[in-house]
């Protein structure tokens, strides 16, 4: 089978990983895929939301199965363009991913089918959110209605803080249309779970449960951001919480799609508060979470691309979807400065064994002589950590000869470890960061310490 990835992140690299593991599968093409995702397919210099250049390469290279992994392309209708050239694909079709496009659809949605979720208003005109803000109780969130790269939910613990957030969204376009609208919602205490499921629009198969680690700074400090580690399962979703979710939001929000006309299939992400009332839905993604999906994955034991398939088919029901009962512990290495500034060209260096534990997030490859390198004390020291022969047969088998691999974003690597106990899969995944190196690495020190206190007060 040939098979299309579009995307480019550590979640496209993690699924291509996975997919690799179906005998069936000979070919895969990543769009655009980065510098490390060239290691496990072939990428192709074609944006994720370019949709007719994504639809054309699909027919013109007989595309077999395509998966649409991001929000951008799977809002702006790209599912449906590939369905339209038969060509069948893993993710919802436009009128389904509204559920993340637009945050004003899905708290309607919730409010009208009874789904337990925060209290919220809805804005169009910032004069009257700041005068409704004159009142309200705080702390409060406030959300922009669009898409905004995870990044559009600011929680503002005093008035001045929720005012200014209103003014960044609705008057600075801090994130372009998508500020548009702002929700201005009651703020929710309790514990926070990732559940990403597989749905064909009739059966949910929840996946493994995890925990984001979403702001910059160790301690949860700092300004909010993709995601800087994760780890699963998460011990606040207990057996208890899971048949609640199933029973209260999973199958009612499935059932509420439907009843909308919009059918959802694909992976459907339920972001949670486990409040004193029980879970309450914090947000809805239309498709694998970011870095939620590189802990998860390494725990499905299932193929996934049969998992997938059958999503699409509408036969989820008549497959078993198997999750090992180990632990996964990853540690995203951003460059320093994320989110707000940072460089970018810096080499990275590693081996081969570690290679094998390494999502790519933001990297590329550019020609050696083209990198940037740390001063000549960071070299010594990246030395000491790793053997030089061993990372120039990384840079042979897996680079490329006369190429390096270089920091391309700000989120760069997620380290990812699976071991039979949480503090296993974290000791590991952090043992890993002293095998990678580039210039301005940065990385929390704290990635699933929240999750071992919970485990050690049960």
């Amino acid at each position: 089978m040939k098979i299309m990835v579009v995307g480019g992140g550590g979640r496209e690299h993690a699924i291509i990983k996975k997919i690799k593991e179906n005998k069936k599968v000979e070919k895969i093409y990543a769009l655009p895929g980065n510098g490390g995702i060239a290691a496990d397919a072939e990428c192709v210099n074609i944006g994720a939301t370019e949709l007719d250049a994504i639809a054309e390469f699909a027919k013109t290279n007989a595309i077999d199965y395509a998966i649409v992994a991001p929000d951008d392309p799977l809002v702006a209708g790209c599912v449906d363009r590939l369905e339209a050239i038969g060509i069948p694909c893993f993710g919802p079709r436009a009128n389904a991913a509204i559920i993340e496009g637009s945050k004003v659809f899905s708290k309607n949605l919730m409010k009208k089918y009874g789904i337990p979720t925060a209290k919220y208003e809805v804005f169009t005109d910032m004069d009257s959110a700041l005068k409704y803000l004159e009142t309200a109780p705080v702390p409060t969130v406030i959300k922009a209605d669009g898409l905004a790269l995870g990044k559009g939910v600011i929680i503002a613990l005093t008035r001045e803080e929720a005012k200014l957030a209103v003014i960044s969204m609705m008057r600075d376009k801090q994130f372009g249309a998508s500020g548009d609208r702002v929700v201005i919602e009651e703020f929710l205490e309790g514990p926070e779970v990732s559940v990403l499921s597989f749905t064909d629009g009739k059966t949910v198969v929840p996946m493994v449960s995890s925990m984001d680690h979403k702001r910059a700074g160790d301690g949860d400090t700092g300004l909010n951001t993709g995601g800087m580690g994760t780890v699963a399962p998460n011990p606040y979703y207990t057996d208890e919480v899971a048949e609640r979710c199933m029973k209260e939001i999973f199958l009612p929000t499935i059932d509420a799609m439907n009843k909308e006309g919009r059918t959802f299939k694909g992976c459907l992400y339920f972001g949670l508060m486990i409040t004193k009332d029980g879970p309450k839905v914090i947000e809805y993604n239309c498709r694998f979470g970011d870095p939620e999906t590189q802990v998860v994955l390494p725990l499905l034991e299932s193929d996934l691309l049969e998992v997938m398939m059958a999503t699409t088919e509408g036969r989820l029901s008549d497959i078993s979807v198997k999750f090992s009962d180990k632990h996964a512990c990853c540690v995203i290495m951003a460059s320093d400065g994320y989110p707000v500034k940072y460089e970018r060209g810096y080499e990275i260096v590693t081996d081969e064994e570690t290679w094998k534990h390494i999502y790519v997030a933001g990297a590329k490859l550019v020609p050696a002589g083209e990198a940037k390198h740390g001063t000549q004390g960071e070299v010594a020291n990246a030395k000491r950590r790793i053997d030089p022969a061993d990372v120039e047969t990384w840079k042979k088998n897996v680079v490329g000869d006369g190429m390096a691999l270089v920091n391309g974003g700000g989120r760069v690597l997620g380290l990812t470890a699976v071991a039979d106990s949480l503090k296993e899969a974290v000791d590991a995944a952090y043992s890993l960061t002293g095998k990678v190196y580039f210039a301005n690495e940065y990385f929390r020190l704290d990635i699933g310490q929240r999750a071992l206190g919970a485990y050690a007060r049960k």
